[in-house]
């Protein structure tokens, strides 16, 4: 990748940081990735998708991060009220050369103990992209996916060599996917949470 195409690039994800928009390049090798991933870095929120030569940038914007946010104190208060241990992991960078994928997830969790891929990850999904999560996350062999879109969950198990629909977890079987929901939908996450850990109990 020339000097002159990583400029052009680093101008349009400055642009993206105010528009919360996606865009994605093809032909992009692995090693342009992993070097775009390490120049590209230290800009805060900017998001890659890589998926067999097909790279997504995406910046989310206040919305999504609202929710995302409201979800992950959701599942942290379920963890403590439940007396599950969890620990989140956030957006970090996931990757398999071997099968040219790689991710940051809105929010990943490892149950019980820490591991070196997420036991499920959580995508919130406001405007969509051109590449396949799924198929990311298959690659990386994720064994368990959420996704939020248009105000509901959607959960997935991967099942072999192919995710399924779950109507509940299966890495947290009692969790009260409804409430879950319903909690999220809120407009304030305080009260979000209050509600939340009023359900539980």
């Amino acid at each position: 990748m020339s000097p002159e195409t990583l400029e052009k690039l680093t101008e349009e994800t400055t642009a993206i940081a105010a528009e919360d928009r996606r865009f994605a390049l093809d032909g992009i090798t692995w090693n342009q990735y992993e070097i775009l991933r390490a120049t590209l870095d230290e800009r805060a929120g900017l998001r890659m998708a890589y998926l067999e030569g097909t790279l997504e940038f995406f910046m989310p914007g206040a919305k999504h991060e609202r929710i995302k946010t409201t979800i992950g104190r959701l599942i942290e208060t379920y963890s403590l009220e439940a007396n599950i241990r969890l620990y989140g992991c956030g957006s970090t960078t996931y990757r398999k050369r071997a099968k040219e994928r790689g991710l940051e997830p809105d929010e990943s969790y490892c149950k019980d103990v820490n591991k070196e891929f997420p036991d499920w990850a959580i995508e919130v999904i406001i405007t969509s992209g051109s590449i396949d999560l799924l198929d990311i996350y298959r690659g990386l062999e994720v064994p368990e996916v959420w996704f939020w879109e248009d105000d509901w969950l959607l959960l997935y198990r991967l099942q072999g060599e192919k995710y399924v629909p779950l109507e509940r977890s299966i890495v947290l079987p009692e969790l009260d996917i409804d409430l879950l929901v319903r909690c999220a939908n809120m407009s304030d996450r305080y009260d979000a949470v209050l509600e939340f850990r009023k359900g539980l109990r």
